[in-house]
């Protein structure tokens, strides 16, 4: 895969962080990190934790974008406002 274009600030960085991987991950490993974090937080398995329901719906956020190559280079190239 291409290296994105421009640079990546820390701001923009915030849907990568979200998932626990480099803005320089390939589609599996966003992909495998999305799956792993879900399980962790996933409501079903925290009934009463309302941060774990909080951190699921914020990594489907940042996995909505990321795990979808055209809308992942729109993030990299444009942040949060071009998607």
């Amino acid at each position: 895969p291409a290296a994105p274009k421009g640079d990546v600030s820390v701001k923009d960085a915030s849907l990568y962080e979200a998932l626990g991987v480099d803005p320089g991950a390939s589609d599996a490993q966003i992909k495998k990190a999305y799956y792993k974090k879900a399980l962790k937080c996933h409501p079903d398995k925290n009934p009463d934790n309302p941060e774990a329901a909080a951190e699921f719906q914020k990594i489907g956020a940042a996995y909505q974008v990321l795990g979808e190559p055209k809308s992942r280079k729109t993030y990299d190239e444009k942040g949060l406002s071009g998607v």
